[in-house]
């Protein structure tokens, strides 16, 4: 089984997605890394990506779910699949593959931005995000106010995993 964590940048879906598979003991996987030089470099002047910048990350990221249903991997993947169109891309089989997202509001999310460092992803680019966002209406629906155990037990719960 595959659960994509989903949702704005800020959310929390690396540190959901991490302790989600932890519990389980899956294995985590970042779509962040999936993305070229070129596209960090973008985003860390706070310009964001074009269809045509996003196109190879999303080719390569379902290159990956294919390898990891093919071999029956458990993995978390946490990825941003802000628009309903890149999900329809990256969910190669409804039954193997699980949408987690994780909902919250601009105001707690531009908080969450402004203390975080070290991280790439501009706070300038949250308006463009909300902006792109297609809230997707077949996905598990968590409210990031909750702590992160908390969040991690109520998708354990609802998905009986």
């Amino acid at each position: 089984m595959i659960i994509l964590v989903m949702g704005v940048s800020g959310s929390g879906k690396s540190t959901i997605g991490k302790l989600l598979a932890d519990s389980l003991e899956w294995e985590f996987s970042d779509a962040d890394t999936f993305h070229s030089p070129e596209n960090v470099e973008k985003m860390r002047r706070g310009i964001p990506l074009s269809e045509d910048d996003r196109m190879p990350w999303l080719q390569d990221l379902q290159t990956a779910i294919k390898h990891w249903l093919q071999e029956k991997k458990n993995v978390v993947l946490a990825c941003s699949a802000l628009k309903d169109s890149y999900r329809q891309f990256l969910v190669l089989d409804s039954d193997c593959i699980k949408l987690v997202y994780l909902k919250g509001s601009y105001e707690l999310i531009q908080k969450r931005l402004q203390q975080r460092s070290n991280h790439y992803m501009s706070e300038k680019l949250l308006d463009s995000q909300f902006y792109t966002l297609e809230e997707p209406v077949d996905a598990l629906c968590m409210d990031i106010t909750q702590p992160p155990q908390i969040i991690v037990q109520n998708i354990r719960t609802a998905l009986e995993i």
